[in-house]
């Protein structure tokens, strides 16, 4: 008897119903559509977070509301899109295996326009005055060519350490953890108190190109893309041959 209850058994399962694909809009457009506000919002936040300093916080102001204002948002949106909101995090995510290469671009192009659109509504509710003299909240700590080696390996490092909180805490299968939105914004808030007085620990090529744009202020840009985007190779690589579960590893399985 017991042949024929396991052959109803693989019959069951197979004319089991499977659940219906996502729609279009679900797969292509939301994703991007959560990429693009979640930027502005936690943009919006930072910047204005620069701008309206005016009470000798110091770093700890900007700090605390980057890290409260990723850790919301990663929260509430991370569902639909994973919860990017940063060009290097979508590059270090799709080197993993966590993001298809179709949806890298049109990642990429939310996130830059969330920033535009945060820096904008920063300049829009901020005095002009305080919006001039933080120059929009943009990065502009380089002062000379002697300070870029500096500054571009303190972005390296603080960016690794973020890549490696997201990837490890929401991506590989042995450490994902619920409490992953909780420590990516932490790690923001620690990386901008350590080393918001080296680099200004962007960490992001959409945090730095919104107020840059919006401010005109274009000064060693470059080091803020190409620091985040480095750590995000170093990361994806870090994972892929050594620190990554046996789905992830490329070698070692």
């Amino acid at each position: 008897m017991a042949g024929p209850h396991r052959l109803q058994d693989v019959m069951d399962i197979e004319l089991k119903p499977k659940p219906p694909r996502p729609h279009w809009y679900e797969r292509h457009v939301q994703p991007c559509v959560a990429e693009l506000l979640g930027s502005a919002l936690f943009i919006f936040i930072g910047c204005l977070s620069v701008v309206e300093d005016s009470g000798g916080t110091g770093r700890l102001q900007p700090a605390l509301a980057h890290g409260l204002a990723l850790a919301v948002t990663i929260a509430v949106l991370g569902d639909i899109s994973g919860g990017h909101f940063n060009p290097a995090v979508s590059l270090g995510v799709w080197l993993l295996g966590g993001l298809h290469i179709t949806m890298l671009i049109p990642y990429w192009l939310s996130q830059l326009c969330g920033g535009m659109i945060g820096a904008g509504l920063a300049k829009a509710v901020a005095p002009s005055e305080r919006f001039g003299n933080a120059s929009g909240g943009a990065f502009g700590g380089i002062t000379a060519d002697e300070q870029v080696p500096a500054v571009l390996l303190g972005e390296i490092v603080l960016s690794s350490f973020l890549l490696l909180v997201v990837c490890m805490g929401a991506i590989n299968g042995r450490s994902r953890t619920p409490l992953a939105p909780l420590c990516i914004g932490l790690t923001v808030t620690a990386d901008i108190l350590a080393g918001g007085g080296v680099s200004g620990a962007c960490m992001n090529p959409a945090r730095a190109f919104g107020p840059a744009l919006v401010a005109n202020y274009w000064d060693y840009h470059w080091v803020y893309w190409v620091g985040p985007m480095v750590a995000a190779l170093l990361v994806g690589v870090l994972l892929r041959f050594l620190l990554g579960d046996q789905a992830m590893r490329l070698l070692l399985k």
